[in-house]
């Protein structure tokens, strides 16, 4: 069975207040003529189909359009949300769109229950597991402490305990919205730390066939069982490097898994470019960046006079200015935001305490703080 394996597409979302709407439209041209053109069998979309909870009209009416083209081609679309999806709104209607052969799997009560396809081959059993917010669900899964690694383990209990009733010899797939260690993050994912800890170890997985994540941007290779297919767009200037793709994944008899990148159009290259203004404007080997998105770093001493308009001359598309002035390490004029760099919200705040009273707090204060920042995703999970 050969599926195609795609996450993340965050529709309705801006790049550096770019509109990306045409260009995701153009994505899913791309995404129906691939799906026709290399006679994919069934499409799997690993979460994250909006950007958020409450998307605007046009991202709606986009998605609208999606499910439409996909139904046409009578090839099985299964369908997770993520965490920037509010998983009722994606869901509404899911029972009759099923009909249609787009599988929506939003809830998570329903994990141990598959889509079941079939080929010359005998059965592939599809298990959706939409993004879970351990504070949310650890009540239905029957856990005690509220992680993203039990709940994934949980759930996938259901999964396992699902496949053993099955016919010797069926297939299974899991997809998954979730960050897996090893996985490569960018900036533009949203956290979804909780009680420090995000990532869950890939052999939380183990004992299906193929594994297809979301969450992470960047097109990654777990295992060859557990891949990440990363956005088919760009949302921030970390994702400059990325080679943006779906996977064209073909699923043997046996189960063996054989790979393909197929890559996405996207609408402009990303270059970030550093130095000194003049540097930039002047250096002949940034020519080969004049017409991508560019975000610049000026490293100038003193900040100089219109950078911005005088970068747009030579770089027209330039969208971010990042100011990063030549200091020797101990000056103490470092910036802020390269010191809170790589840390954590629960490690900025463990910080904001001991810089206001002199001492850390104890352990039951740091429960206490992490309990508060659980509630506020908590909360945004609801919304």
């Amino acid at each position: 069975m050969r599926l195609l394996h795609t996450s993340d597409w965050h529709l309705g979302r801006a790049f550096h207040r770019v509109n990306m709407l045409g260009a995701q439209a153009e994505f899913i041209g791309h995404l129906v003529t691939t799906v026709r053109e290399r006679d994919v069998d069934a499409v799997i979309v690993s979460g994250d189909v909006y950007d958020r909870a409450v998307p605007p009209l046009a991202a709606v009416e986009l998605f609208d359009t999606a499910l439409h083209r996909l139904a046409d081609l009578g090839v099985p679309t299964v369908m997770i949300s993520g965490n920037h999806d509010s998983a009722r709104r994606l869901g509404v209607g899911a029972g009759l769109i099923d009909r249609a052969g787009i599988h929506l799997r939003t809830e998570p009560a329903a994990c141990g229950t598959p889509v079941v396809l079939s080929d010359t081959h005998g059965d592939v059993a599809f298990y959706g597991l939409p993004y879970l917010e351990p504070a949310l669900v650890k009540d239905e899964f029957g856990v005690e402490r509220a992680g993203h690694e039990t709940v994934l383990a949980a759930a996938m209990e259901r999964v396992r305990a699902d496949l053993a009733t099955r016919a010797a010899g069926t297939r299974s797939v899991v997809l998954a919205h979730a960050f897996v260690t090893g996985g490569e993050p960018s900036d533009s994912e949203r956290d979804i730390t909780v009680g420090g800890v995000a990532a869950v170890p890939a052999g939380v997985f183990d004992g299906v066939d193929y594994v297809a994540l979301g969450h992470l941007h960047g097109s990654q290779t777990i295992t060859d069982r557990v891949r990440y297919s990363g956005s088919p767009l760009p949302y921030s200037f970390s994702e400059a490097r990325h080679r943006k793709s779906m996977w064209l994944i073909d699923l043997g008899a046996d189960g063996a898994v054989e790979a393909e990148r197929v890559d996405c159009p996207v609408p402009r290259p990303l270059a970030r470019i550093r130095g000194r203004l003049e540097e930039l404007l002047a250096g002949p080997g940034l020519e080969c960046h004049t017409q991508a998105w560019v975000e610049a770093t000026l490293t100038d001493p003193v900040r100089p006079a219109e950078p911005m308009a005088r970068l747009t001359e030579r770089f027209p598309h330039t969208l971010s200015l990042v100011f990063d002035p030549e200091r020797a390490p101990e000056d103490p004029g470092v910036s802020y935001a390269r010191r809170l760099a790589g840390r954590s919200d629960q490690q900025i705040a463990e910080d904001f305490v001991a810089h206001v009273r002199a001492a850390g707090p104890d352990e039951r204060e740091r429960a206490v703080l992490r309990e508060a920042f659980d509630a506020v995703r908590a909360d945004e999970g609801v919304l």
